[in-house]
């Protein structure tokens, strides 16, 4: 068993489950893969989900299906089911597990999200949760009205006076306003319930928000930027940060770096949960593990993967070249116009030209194809082993402060999670470091988290609304 460091107890550790839709975690073409759009699909996701009492389940969002050179990209070959309508379904199947969605904050309203989100609250009982995200380009805003994109800047302003005004039309409403008392016939106690007024840089809006405070009273606000304007907003407003971190190192880094803004907003070590995604491989053995994920990662970077990933960087048209044969003698075009229109991975990607010369001589070192040397650059599972060295890996990286727990992207959807549910989560169980029931009801319950307190903490919504 992993000890905490000298003096500190054990500490409790979460886990979520990322259903991933089709992208480049999944193997879609593996015969035990399910639908990634049927219902049948979330709902055994969810279940298993649940069962291993996890603390939620988590959905992306894709606004638009996204192209490379007017061709689909092999991995995202279908749409994502609106976030909101699977929630809300799943919500009916199960009991305790949290329901965590991805809604932009880019190309909706307030009103509309805040109303949403309650009123999921509403229908699971307290377990609706908010991944706040911008959208930073003009390829997925031309689905929109309003088009275009912001600079990041503007994205996060957006962002945080969008999710502040949600949370004044969230306390809106206190909690105590409905008495329905069908002798008087009196239904609200407070002339004033779901009054409001904003007035600010980008929403000006005003009057009466019609969704009565919900059993979490707001949901759990979850946020995934990893820039320092990402990290900022975090320590500032989030509940809890979906990082990328996912190695021992970088994850100790970003979760010292994360939880030492708090303080700066006057909130404390333990009011924001730091929960990077985790890819796993699974064998009775280790060394059958690291074979298997072998074979996956062989299956997640098909020969036109390779090429289209190769794309991103060089930002040329390299469909003519072999996966299978070496990387391009010419140089990356370093333009303004990325061929990979709406993938935020080339973003990472900011000096092509170092990143081409390193690559070219990792190649010419190693003996590498294209393919080959995508997939060992690009390498997905965070960790690979037995039942019993993943569970005392996770273990290891929650008691030295490289994350509070981990959502998990399986690469099968929707069977990839049972596994884990089966074999890891009883170990982690017999650490004592992971429930073996649920104590609360909702999702701040799971995650240990406060429920907020409208008029202790916002007093002057009432004062402004009047």
């Amino acid at each position: 068993m992993t000890k905490p460091p000298t003096g500190k107890p054990l500490k409790q550790i979460h886990l979520a489950a990322h259903f991933p839709g089709v992208n480049n975690t999944t193997v879609w073409g593996d015969p035990r893969a399910g639908s990634h759009i049927e219902f049948s699909s979330f709902a055994h996701f969810a279940r298993t989900a649940e069962r291993a009492k996890f603390d939620f389940l988590f959905l992306a969002e894709g606004l638009r299906l996204r192209e490379q050179g007017g061709r689909i990209y092999d991995l995202d070959v279908v749409g994502r089911p609106d976030t909101f309508t699977v929630l809300s379904a799943l919500a009916a199947v199960t009991e305790h597990l949290g329901l965590t969605g991805t809604i932009n904050s880019t190309f909706n309203e307030p009103y509309e999200v805040a109303r949403q989100f309650a009123s999921l609250d509403h229908l699971s009982g307290g377990r609706a949760a908010w991944n706040v995200v911008t959208s930073w380009d003009a390829f997925t805003g031309e689905n929109f009205r309003r088009g275009g994109f912001l600079p990041e800047g503007q994205r996060y302003s957006r962002a945080r006076e969008f999710l502040s005004t949600a949370t004044e039309l969230f306390d809106s409403w206190h909690g105590d306003e409905i008495v329905a008392d069908r002798e008087s016939g009196l239904f609200l106690n407070d002339a004033q319930a779901g009054a409001f007024v904003h007035q600010g840089q980008h929403f000006d809006i005003a009057g009466r928000f019609n969704v009565p405070r919900s059993p979490q009273g707001r949901p759990v606000i979850f946020q995934a930027g990893d820039s320092d304007e990402g990290r900022e907003f975090a320590a500032a407003e989030a509940d809890a940060i979906f990082s990328r971190h996912s190695t021992l190192e970088a994850g100790q880094a970003f979760y010292t770096d994360v939880k030492g803004r708090l303080a700066c907003h006057g909130r404390s070590h333990d009011q924001l949960l730091i929960l990077p995604a985790a890819t796993f491989v699974l064998g009775d053995t280790d060394a059958e593990a690291q074979e298997l994920a072998r074979e996956v990662r062989r299956q997640q970077v098909s020969g036109q993967t390779a090429i289209t990933y190769l794309e991103h960087i060089w930002n040329r048209d390299l469909s003519a070249y072999d996966p299978d044969g070496p990387l391009p003698d010419i140089d990356p075009d370093p333009g303004e116009n990325t061929i990979a229109r709406g993938r935020a991975s080339v973003r990472m990607f900011r000096d092509p030209l170092a990143l081409a010369r390193q690559w070219r001589e990792r190649a010419a070192a190693e003996n590498l194809s294209i393919r080959e040397l995508v997939i060992e650059t690009t390498g997905r599972q965070s960790f690979i082993g037995s039942p019993a060295t993943v569970a005392d890996t996770i273990d290891h990286f929650v008691q030295t402060d490289a994350a509070d727990g981990f959502i998990l992207v399986p690469h099968l959807t929707p069977g990839g999670l049972d596994e884990f549910a089966d074999t890891v989560v009883p170990l982690l169980q017999e650490r004592g470091v992971f429930r073996h029931d649920y104590t609360g009801t909702t999702l701040r319950d799971h995650l240990g988290l406060a429920h907020p307190d409208a008029r202790a903490e916002r007093p002057e919504i009432r004062r402004v609304a009047s």
